[in-house]
């Protein structure tokens, strides 16, 4: 499958993007679909990850409250909702699908984006 994620860019302390990640080359529905962020010289870190069906969700600690990830099936599209973003939230944000496993951990999953830089200022 192919993921192409996009929507970052540069935002103040405090403020709201939305990240998308779109997926083509096979039935979406079928993968588990995670955002993960990687800042210089740290390895990639879980945010968020959505089951297949959208009903389940998991967030890594510093995001809850703050970001929600959503799917959209019929789109084959996966989406993180960034609101009151920190100056730590800066990172190159990745969505990743996975197959076989509902997990945030990095290397169950199959397939990754390209990334999108997100920069929040403080």
């Amino acid at each position: 499958v192919q993921l192409q994620a996009y929507g970052g860019g540069l935002v103040q302390a405090g403020g709201s993007l939305r990240l998308s990640c779109a997926a083509s080359g096979d039935i979406f529905s079928t993968y588990s679909m995670g955002w993960f962020r990687q800042t210089d010289g740290k390895e990639r870190e879980f945010v968020a990850v959505v089951s297949r069906d959208g009903g389940l969700t998991r967030y890594t600690d510093s995001v809850k409250g703050r970001f929600t990830i959503s799917r959209d099936n019929r789109k084959n599209a996966v989406y993180l909702q960034m609101n009151s973003l920190k100056p730590e939230d800066t990172a190159v944000y990745y969505c990743g699908a996975d197959r076989y496993a509902w997990s945030v951990a990095e290397h169950e999953y199959d397939y990754w984006g390209q990334g999108t830089q997100v920069t929040v200022s403080s």
